[in-house]
């Protein structure tokens, strides 16, 4: 999983991060995964092209990209934020490794226009790439406190569990088709 705090787990105990609560998942439905943390906190989706070699080094089977989110509140330019995360995902496919694309959305102070073109940059790789596309990552959560920490930015424990709930239909499609 490549991704920035959001899959870090940060301000989160081992064992209460996104990746580490999705193996938990899977494995209480009975399947037989691992779920690499490649997360980094305060990674751009810059950085995590920089690093998508690393993440595919020891051979993945699937890779699901959870980035963008610190683009959108740095205000990077989405021309930028779509260039990079297409090159993840052609490196990815080009590997032969299944990609999930965990959307993002920006925040609501950078105005509606940014909004508009921050957002859709996730759908139209997900459609020109042909991968497997959850909308919004953080779906359910954003703007929940009791499902927040203290900084109104990462989920807590709980609100992970509902992201894990949300995803992880998204997460048996991309092993089921990461083990044809």
């Amino acid at each position: 999983m490549l991704g920035d705090s959001l899959t870090a787990g940060y301000g989160l105990i081992k064992g209460e991060s996104l990746p580490a609560q999705l193996e938990a998942a899977l494995r209480a439905n009975e399947v037989d995964a691992r779920v690499v943390n490649g997360g980094v906190s305060g990674d751009t989706t810059a950085g995590g092209r920089a690093r998508l070699a690393w993440s595919l080094a020891d051979g993945a089977d699937a890779l699901i990209v959870a980035l963008g989110a610190n683009d959108g509140l740095r205000g990077l330019p989405p021309q930028e934020t779509e260039a990079n995360l297409g090159a993840i995902i052609r490196g990815a496919k080009a590997a032969g490794v299944p990609v999930l694309l965990l959307g993002m959305q920006a925040p609501p102070n950078l105005g509606s226009e940014y909004g508009v073109d921050f957002d859709a940059v996730f759908s139209r790789l997900a459609a020109r790439h042909g991968v497997a596309f959850y909308p919004f990552l953080l779906d359910g959560v954003v703007a929940r406190p009791k499902l927040n920490q203290d900084d109104g930015i990462h989920p807590n424990a709980e609100g992970v569990a509902v992201v894990v709930g949300k995803i992880l239909p998204f997460v048996r499609l991309l092993i089921e088709q990461a083990r044809q």
